[in-house]
């Protein structure tokens, strides 16, 4: 397992960015686990990965609706926000653990979720005066060298 990779996002872009790396490197299976506190950059994060991977229309928040599907040329992206989950059991409802096995998946509020997937990559965003931090953990090997690629380049 890599080491956590601490990185400062100092402005809206720096997360931009972020997003449109990730994407370059997802695919289809792929879980990336969205940590932090209402506000954080979670949504902000999901919606530059889901534009960097091609998508046009609106991204809206799943706040409300709990998922929101996109299809891409890479992958099917399902994008969840847990937040107003009661019990982790209502994940299956949702469709979630399959999607987990065949789409890129992003998941708001992973707490929810009771049992964490394995091999996800975790990204804690956190306020940071005017921009925000973040600390990406990944489960197993999958993630190792592209979190080694972020380290190496700013």
């Amino acid at each position: 397992m890599a080491e956590p990779l601490r990185l400062r996002l100092p402005v809206a872009d720096a997360t931009d960015r972020l997003g449109a790396r990730l994407a370059a490197e997802v695919a289809p299976g792929d879980i990336l686990l969205l940590e932090g506190g209402i506000g954080a950059g979670k949504t902000h994060f999901a919606r530059a990965l889901i534009r960097a991977l091609g998508v046009t229309e609106e991204v809206p928040s799943p706040t409300f609706t709990l998922v929101q599907t996109y299809l891409t040329d890479r992958a099917e992206v399902w994008h969840a926000d847990l937040y107003r989950l009661g019990d982790p059991a209502e994940v299956e409802e949702l469709g979630l653990a399959e999607a987990m096995g065949r789409a890129v998946t992003l998941i708001e509020w992973p707490d929810r979720l009771g049992a964490r997937p394995r091999g996800a990559l975790t990204l804690a965003f956190e306020p940071d005066g005017e921009g925000r931090m973040v600390t990406l953990r990944a489960d197993g090997d999958r993630w190792a060298p592209v979190l080694a690629a972020l380290e190496a380049t700013p």
